[in-house]
C-alpha cells in the first residue's frame, strides 16, 4: 500500500472513531471497532473537542519533515537522469552512497543510505538490474579478460588507492 493510501485510510479510521465517540460509544468500543490504539482515540477525541469534526478531518501527518524541499527533490531527479558520468562517476551505475554524497555536496544535507533509499522510493525510483546477458556476448573473450585483464585492473585500483 502506498504512503498516500495509508494516510487516507488512517484519516478515514480517525473520522469514523470520532463519529462513534460523538454517538456515545466508549473509548474501548471505538478502539475495537475501528482498529486503532486507545491513545489514537484519546487524541482524536481531544482534537474534536477543541476544533470540531473539521479539526479531525485536517489532522496533520505526524513524522519527521522532508529533508529536501520540493525544488531540491526535482533537481535531484534531474541530476540522476543526467547520469552518473555527468556527476563525475566512472560508470553509469548509481549506488546509495554515491547519491548520498551527491545530495550532501549539492544541497548540504547529510543522509544515510537507508534514508536515500526511502527518498528514491518516494520519488518513484527503484533498483534496476540487467534482465540478462547481451546476445553478442563473446564468452571466450570474457574468460580471457577475467583471467588476465582483471588482475591488471585490480593492480591499477590498488595503485590508485595507495
Amino acid at each position: 500500500m502506498r504512503q498516500s493510501q495509508k494516510l487516507k485510510a488512517l484519516k478515514r479510521r480517525r473520522r469514523c472513531g470520532a463519529r462513534l465517540r460523538v454517538a456515545g460509544e466508549s473509548q474501548a468500543e471505538v478502539t475495537g471497532q475501528v482498529g486503532v490504539s486507545r491513545q489514537t482515540v484519546m487524541r482524536s477525541t481531544c482534537v474534536r473537542q477543541d476544533g470540531g469534526m473539521e479539526a479531525v478531518r485536517r489532522t496533520a501527518h505526524s513524522g519527521r519533515a522532508e529533508r529536501l524541499t520540493v525544488a531540491q527533490r526535482t533537481e535531484l531527479v534531474r541530476l540522476l537522469k543526467e547520469g552518473a558520468p555527468t556527476a563525475g562517476l566512472p560508470t553509469e551505475l548509481w549506488t546509495l552512497p554515491q547519491i548520498a554524497q551527491l545530495i550532501e555536496k549539492r544541497f548540504a544535507v547529510k543522509m544515510v543510505d537507508s534514508s536515500v533509499w526511502r527518498l528514491l522510493g518516494r520519488l518513484g525510483w527503484s533498483m534496476q538490474r540487467p534482465a540478462g546477458q547481451a546476445g553478442e556476448r563473446d564468452q571466450r573473450a570474457v574468460r580471457t579478460w577475467t583471467a588476465k585483464g582483471w588482475s591488471e585492473q585490480e593492480k591499477l585500483l590498488r595503485d590508485n588507492t595507495e
